[in-house]
């Protein structure tokens, strides 16, 4: 099976390179063009245009200054990747690093300046093109689009991309569950434009954030700003992380558009002005990979396909109202004509057949006054997925049926906010509110520790969530000190756990002290709470939702991090943090008495289960990382973690067990060098110590049990109790670009996994005799016939189906 898949594999590279070559030697012939930025400056505080402002592009040492209107204009740019620094007397000078000129349309920026409180004479905060804000001085990375398009292994996709900083835990080489600092994968927020996206990944693991590929066109991201702490206040449910995508607007001369093939999809984007005040930015994508896993003769073919779309008006006083949606509709069908080996018939064994499909629309009105902003933010989302099982896929006996499971969840959101400066001081305050509605409709025959158990309910909940907070922050000793405090309080009608705000209160403070223009020291201290998934809150036994009558309430983190930052250059930094995260509260399963927090890496749905909140947990570490923004062509980050993640386990006895997430030590090197006529080359490599796994039951074999579950029984005695092989992972990109004056085109050629590291799976199988060709014959072998038919137990064996496969892409974007 390996050699077929590598000689289709084989093939079909050759055939793309041999395209790529032509494709080069062909455009090659055509003359390049040169670029245009474009663009306005405004007071971040109240919106008001400022004239005379120097805009400099470092890159070519040229600039020009803004007009009467606040505007600018700057021609003759070679296209490729450029930095602007944006300065004016009273205003702290801003420093836009990577950011990308095209020659078939114009850069349309627009830039805000942030007053400055310091005396003209003096020099406190050195400018830096590193996002820091006065409620997060440490734990912010700024991720450029650049970036992100750039990242060796990435495939333009965020979730990957943040894998070269510190803290972040891969646990598989084909999935982007996050796990940020050593909490689970449930613990990461999402906002596109203020908007909240539950979550962001195809085929999504229900009660988790998950998933195997990015619904999110890069195409539509001008940056995203990654929180692994110190979260303002305004940015609520989250323990371990919260991203903040800000998204471009379509093109205001005409219409262009871009198409892209991909690793995995292909996709085409539209944009342009509907109006002298409106533009539109619209994209659609769609997988091929169910034909490539097809042809390869793989069990399983996944469909996706995602659409997002983005409507910008600006009205005359420069209020600004969009509309954004995103959505995605996910397949995934068994192959069950794929060749017979072991570990195909395994994965057919227990794969289920599942449908998916999630939105979210909002409306976000802007409104800018005097020293301040106003926003309003008007939301829904959706979540419906189905799953299907039958026993050796006997799909027309019902007798057979293992799992028939459909779920929904929906949110309807409302929340403003109000940012304004007074004086020395920046407030932030506003509220929301949110009506919610999940149902559940579960048939499952299962086998836990306790025994085999038929779950057959259906529920239906609904209820309201209800939230304020505020932050004000101050500048002291001429901006050498910036200290930020803020409090939220989260409540709603689930039941009486939750439904006090007051016993969730949630207070926040940080300090950011300059010892040196380019050395600080930062702190941030905080209590963050985060709502079970609702898997958890609809589960229902006998007709009641037994986890409210189990008192499931807000899972709690207290954070404590301690910073040191060190700009070394004008484009390069170093920076240390120490972390520590204290868990309470967090659901118990009850089934096999072990925390949710060791589970959502996986496909499926988590926390569909009795469970109450009896479990506890820590988490701390060491960060270190250096990074060199674009200079002289070069680029770079190197990161190491230091980490620990240890939950209760009652499973297991009393005390700290290591979690699913624990590893301990993580290095990542990034780096990449622009070459002469718009070659690009960049390599990544990762380290990771190996992750705890729990080990088998001797009793998994017993016929009545395997029967029943079709694979190994975890001993959730020995919970964590094994650890997995070390990830030694390398990717290498390679960009070639042109432009041209009315079209762009770039190709790339990326590596995943060069050396063919995997993180193991092990799994047991039954041990059934194998025919000439390697294929498994038979039923399983009981290895004590006589025994009676409780104590039966069938021969088996352990495999891996952990994935090592060396993945080359070859991509085509053309814009126009």
């Amino acid at each position: 099976m390996v050699k077929n898949h590598t000689k289709i594999i084989s093939e079909i590279i050759f055939r793309a390179l041999f395209s790529v070559f032509f494709i080069i030697s062909l455009v090659s012939c055509i003359n390049a063009q040169s670029g245009i930025i474009k663009g306005k400056v405004f007071d971040a505080s109240n919106r008001e245009l400022i004239p005379f402002a120097n805009v400099f592009l470092t890159s070519e040492e040229a600039g020009t200054t803004t007009d009467i209107y606040g505007e600018f204009l700057l021609k003759n740019i070679p296209p490729g990747t450029h930095e602007l620094r944006i300065s004016f007397v009273g205003y702290r000078t801003k420093i836009l690093s990577e950011i990308e000129v095209p020659a078939n349309r114009p850069l349309e920026l627009e830039i805000e300046l942030e007053p400055s409180r310091t005396d003209l004479e003096e020099v406190v905060v050195r400018a830096s093109p590193f996002r820091r804000t006065e409620e997060s001085p440490l734990s912010l990375r700024n991720i450029g689009v650049a970036e992100i398009k750039r990242n060796p292994g990435g495939n333009r996709d965020i979730s990957r991309v943040i894998q070269s900083l510190p803290g972040v835990t891969a646990p598989s080489t084909f999935r982007n569950d996050l796990i940020i600092r050593g909490g689970a994968p449930n613990e990461n927020r999402f906002y596109l434009d203020d908007i909240e996206v539950p979550n962001i990944n195809h085929f999504a693991t229900q009660g988790a954030t998950g998933g195997p590929a990015s619904i999110i066109n890069i195409d539509f991201v001008r940056e995203v700003d990654f929180y692994s702490g110190a979260f303002p206040a305004n940015r609520g449910n989250a323990l371990s992380s919260v991203f903040g995508f800000r998204l471009v607007n379509g093109r205001s001369d005409r219409i262009g558009g871009r198409m892209t093939v991909g690793a995995s999809d292909i996709g085409a984007s539209l944009e342009g002005p509907i109006s002298d005040n409106t533009t539109f930015i619209a994209s659609a994508r769609r997988s091929y990979l169910q034909f490539l896993f097809s042809a390869l003769g793989l069990p399983f073919l996944p469909t996706y396909n995602d659409f997002q779309v983005k409507i910008t008006h600006r009205f005359a006083s420069g209020d600004e109202l969009y509309f954004s949606g995103i959505g995605a509709i996910d397949n995934f069908e068994l192959n069950l004509d794929a060749d017979d080996s072991e570990e195909t018939r395994f994965l057919l064994e227990n794969l289920p057949v599942n449908e998916q499909w999630t939105y979210t629309n909002g409306l976000v009105y802007r409104h800018f006054r005097d020293n301040g902003s106003m926003i309003f933010v008007l939301s829904r989302n959706m979540l419906n997925n189905e799953a299907t099982k039958y026993r050796d896929n006997q799909t027309e006996n019902e007798e057979e049926l293992i799992l028939k499971y459909r779920s929904q969840e929906i949110e309807n959101k409302f929340r403003f906010e109000h940012a304004f400066r007074e004086n020395s001081y920046r407030v932030l305050y506003g509220a929301g509110v949110e009506y919610i509605r999940y149902n559940n409709n579960t048939f499952n025959r299962i086998f836990t520790s306790a025994g085999p158990e038929t779950v057959d309910f259906s529920s239906e909940i609904d209820f309201v969530k209800y939230f304020a907070f505020g932050q004000l922050s101050r500048e002291f000793m001429d901006g050498r000190l910036v200290a930020s405090i803020g409090v939220r309080a989260d409540g709603n009608s689930f039941s009486r756990k939750f439904s006090n705000p007051m016993e969730h209160f949630s207070p926040r403070v940080s300090a950011s002290y300059f010892v040196l223009p380019e050395l600080s020291v930062n702190f941030t201290a905080g209590i963050y709470y985060q709502l079970p998934p609702y898997t958890v809150l609809g589960f229902s036994e006998n007709g009641e939702l037994v986890n409210k009558n189990n008192a499931i309430t807000f899972v709690r983190a207290d954070h404590l991090t301690l910073g040191l930052e060190y700009l070394t250059g004008e484009r390069s930094r170093v920076t240390i943090e120490g972390y520590f995260k204290r868990y309470d509260n967090y659901p118990l399963l009850l089934r096999d008495r072990v925390s949710l927090a060791n589970f959502g890496g996986d496909f499926g749905v988590v926390g569909n289960e009795p469970a109450s909140p009896d479990t506890r947990g820590r988490t701390y570490g060491l960060e270190v990382l250096f990074q060199q923004r674009l200079q002289r062509g070069f680029y770079g980050i190197a990161a190491y973690t230091l980490g620990v993640s240890e939950f209760t386990s009652p499973s297991a006895g009393d005390g700290f067990f290591p979690s699913a997430w624990d590893s301990r030590h993580i290095i990542s090197l990034t780096a990449g060098k622009q070459l002469g006529n718009n070659w690009e080359v960049g390599v990544k490599w990762r380290f990771q110590s190996g992750l705890p796994r729990t080990p088998f039951s001797k009793d998994s074999n017993l016929t009545f049990n395997w029967d029943r579950r079709g694979r190994g029984l975890p001993d959730f005695s020995r919970i964590n109790s094994l650890r997995g092989d070390f990830i030694n992972g390398l990717d290498i990109r390679i960009d070639k670009q042109w432009f041209y004056e009315k079209w762009s085109l770039n190709l790339f050629l990326d590596i995943q996994n060069v050396l063919a590291s995997s993180l193991s799976n092990p799994e047991l199988i039954l041990d059934r005799p194998l025919d000439q060709n390697g294929r498994p014959i038979g039923s399983g072998t009981i290895i004590n016939p006589n025994d009676p038919a409780g104590e039966q137990r069938y021969l088996l064996k352990e495999i891996d189906t952990g994935s090592g496969t060396v993945l080359p892409t070859i991509g085509i974007v053309i814009g126009f």
